[in-house]
């Protein structure tokens, strides 16, 4: 693995402005959401909507990515996506969600999820997770993805490549009349190959209207979570698998998810709709 030293919370930015245009999201100047009762099958018209959320929210982290260089802080990742968003008529779902202060996460290195865009300063070497979920006509669409920064070690890089084809691996395993556990069985079996954990505290949800509607989806084998796959369903798909321990701590920010042993982790979402054969991707360029 690579030897980079390890990460300390840098400087935060300003809070940044939405245009007063943008529409909010009903939790936005409240310590907590209002809890979602509404159904977890959702309408063809509501998943439209979700459609254009979704695209706007993949578009917003892939101008991003292509900042991420040695150099480059993670807060000017934070003001790209930012941007792009608000200019595309979106709100920053992150933003003010249970009092985080920016417009999308990017972890770091050993850091599982959460981490807040700040001064810290990219590396040759690093991985960088960005998560980045976009409110638009009433419905959210959230993506993260991890990327390489300049040269990476194998190790580094073949976790990356992993994780992602764990969530490719997970999305051909959601057909209607599953349960919602075969994901992550598919997922933990997969990883198990490589020696990896699979992050148990942090799962997929379900997403509409709601940022995260109470439906959980967990990237580790649950008999527990055996909620009946339906066509309309539109749900999060976020495996996090690490290098060593899926056991964390937590920063004093509150937020801040790093592996307790400080190896290196991945992450990759989609957010999907159920469909009568399988699954589409909402978090689509």
């Amino acid at each position: 693995m690579s030897g980079q030293s390890l990460l300390v919370p840098g400087k935060l930015s300003p809070t940044r402005s939405v245009p007063t245009a943008v529409r909010r999201p009903e939790y936005v100047g409240k310590d907590a959401p209002t809890p979602y009762t509404g159904p977890e099958v959702q309408d063809a018209e509501t998943i439209e909507r979700m459609r254009i959320a979704g695209r706007i929210a993949a578009q917003a982290m892939e101008e991003a990515a292509k900042h991420i260089a040695p150099g480059v802080t993670t807060d000017e990742l934070d003001r790209v996506a930012h941007e792009f968003m608000c200019d595309h008529g979106a709100y920053p779902s992150t933003l003010g969600y249970r009092g985080f202060p920016k417009s999308l996460c990017a972890s770091v290195n050993e850091v599982i999820c959460h981490g807040i865009p700040d001064s810290t300063v990219l590396r040759d070497g690093d991985i960088v997770n960005l998560d980045v979920t976009a409110y638009i006509g009433g419905v959210h669409g959230d993506n993260n993805a991890t990327y390489l920064c300049g040269d990476v070690d194998e190790e580094s890089r073949l976790l990356v490549e992993r994780t992602r084809e764990s969530l490719a691996r997970a999305i051909k395993a959601v057909k209607p009349g599953r349960r919602i556990n075969i994901i992550g069985r598919v997922i933990e079996s997969y990883a198990k190959r490589f020696g990896y954990g699979v992050v148990r505290d942090f799962t997929g949800h379900g997403i509409n209207s709601s940022f995260h509607s109470g439906l959980i989806v967990p990237h580790y084998d649950s008999p527990h979570h055996d909620t009946l796959i339906q066509p309309g369903m539109t749900f999060t798909i976020e495996p996090m698998l690490t290098l060593g321990t899926y056991e964390y701590d937590m920063w004093e920010d509150g937020w801040t998810v790093v592996t307790k042993d400080r190896k290196r982790t991945a992450q990759f979402e989609h957010t999907l709709v159920v469909t009568d054969t399988g699954a589409e991707i909402l978090t689509l360029p």
